[in-house]
């Protein structure tokens, strides 16, 4: 978008003043614009700020008595009064600059803030669609060629060694696995061109594919290492996990929390 509101239409919508016609039209453009909705939060906010700024000032104590003392001293009253106007003023416009800018000062900051925390998460949402359509398609690739995996074991103890040597990384695989859940075997793969580990796993009827691969800040499923993601793809469930030192993608049709179940057993097997 390469149109923008200008400073009249954002000062206008900060102070009610635009026709209807106007502000339907204005909002519609601040649904799809998120630089427009920020300036527009940013003059209404500081409307805000600089119309109670200006109801805020008070005489000082100090003030008012050495008015009083002007006054019994014999000073006309014209000139009481356009001391407290000046002084007022004087105090009043200090006071205000320094809230208006500190205003000002507060709104930038949250807004960088925002659109910090807003971009980041839309660069990790649209990262992990890109890993999760790859996972899917590698997963539907395996389904379909219905061929043996390159190690054919359901113990753990058989299958980590096979990757020795094929990998710049080691891991875990749980003791123990859910209820109906059966290691099948693995083969070696790349997603996003980084080698990864496609652990199989059948849980009753349906086909589980678990890739791991080294954490290194660029990889799967690169998002925040506080929080998962998931999402649904192809009439595939992508649920993906972190541990300290590797990053997980799990893909499957069966019920999100049996899948979910599994990564969270293969993750806490990494400690």
């Amino acid at each position: 978008m390469t149109d923008h509101l200008s400073a009249t239409t954002l000062s206008a919508l900060a102070d009610g003043e635009l026709a209807a016609e106007q502000l339907e039209t204005t909002n519609q453009h601040l649904a799809e614009c998120p630089s427009c909705t920020s300036n527009a939060l940013q003059s209404s906010l500081l409307k805000s700020a600089m119309g109670k700024t200006g109801q805020r000032f008070a005489p000082t104590h100090e003030f008012q008595a050495r008015v009083a003392r002007q006054i019994k001293g014999g000073l006309p009253l014209q000139e009481v009064s356009r001391l407290v106007d000046s002084r007022s003023s004087n105090r009043g416009s200090l006071l205000y600059s320094w809230t208006a800018a500190a205003a000002v000062l507060f709104v930038s900051i949250g807004i960088i803030l925002v659109q910090h925390n807003w971009n980041r998460s839309a660069t990790a949402s649209v990262e992990f669609a890109a890993l999760a359509t790859e996972a899917c398609d590698q997963h539907i690739a395996t389904l379909a060629s219905n061929a043996s995996p390159e190690v054919i074991s359901s113990d753990r103890h058989t299958v980590k060694p096979w990757f020795q040597g094929k990998l710049p990384f080691s891991f875990n695989l749980p003791d123990n696995l859910p209820n109906g859940t059966i290691l099948d075997g693995a083969n070696l793969t790349y997603i996003h061109g980084l080698p990864a580990a496609q652990l199989l796993y059948s849980i009753g009827k349906h086909r589980v594919s678990v890739y791991l691969e080294q954490a290194t800040g660029d990889g799967l499923p690169r998002n925040s290492k506080s929080s998962d993601l998931s999402i649904d793809h192809s009439g595939f469930h992508v649920f993906s996990f972190k541990t300290s030192d590797l990053d997980g993608i799990a893909v499957s049709d069966v019920d999100p929390a049996r899948l979910s179940d599994l990564a969270t057993m293969i993750a806490r097997a990494q400690n």
